[in-house]
């Protein structure tokens, strides 16, 4: 049986299903430090942001359905960080473990390349072998450690960084 993928840019359209995969991970995991579900409204206000700030949200579709997502914003404010993006990566777990999350995530790196941006940063909740496993496989190296920064569900989480630099 063949699959069909197809990665597009992300509209607020898409918003809703974005939450479904998104919230579950709010809601049951220490991946993301939101502790309150996201609402549509919200989800869809986030993806023009990353669009009005002229980087990629994208979206994956695996046989119609909408499994992934993966997007990019500034990494800070102000103007000689304009070089370097924070990135992110979500997959519905239906779709986890079948080199979804790398094919997307070597899209939107594709897409960074294509603005000319120097740097991407990952950040990573830790413990997060998965996630550490998929940052490297794409060429990016840790680069930071931070201890006890978040506190959710009841436990101190510590936070890795890794950079991947794209180009000059």
């Amino acid at each position: 049986m063949t699959i069909s993928t197809h990665i597009r840019p992300a509209s607020p359209l898409d918003a809703a299903r974005i939450c479904g995969i998104y919230n579950h991970y709010v809601t049951t995991t220490t991946v993301s430090f939101e502790e309150e579900p996201v609402a549509e409204p919200e989800m869809a206000r986030r993806i023009a942001d990353v669009a009005a700030a002229g980087l990629p949200w994208l979206v994956l579709v695996v046989d119609g359905a909408l499994a992934g997502y993966a997007y990019a914003t500034k990494w800070r404010v102000r103007p000689a960080y304009r070089h370097s993006v924070e990135s992110s990566v979500y997959l519905d777990r239906a779709f986890a473990g079948r080199g979804f999350g790398r094919m997307l995530y070597g899209a939107l790196l594709d897409a960074l390349r294509g603005r000319g941006l120097h740097l991407v940063i990952g950040g990573i909740a830790l413990p997060n072998d998965a996630s550490a496993a998929l940052h490297e496989a794409l060429g990016f190296r840790k680069v930071a450690h931070f201890s006890e920064v978040g506190k959710k569900f009841g436990r101190w989480l510590d936070v890795g960084y890794w950079e991947l630099r794209l180009g000059d």
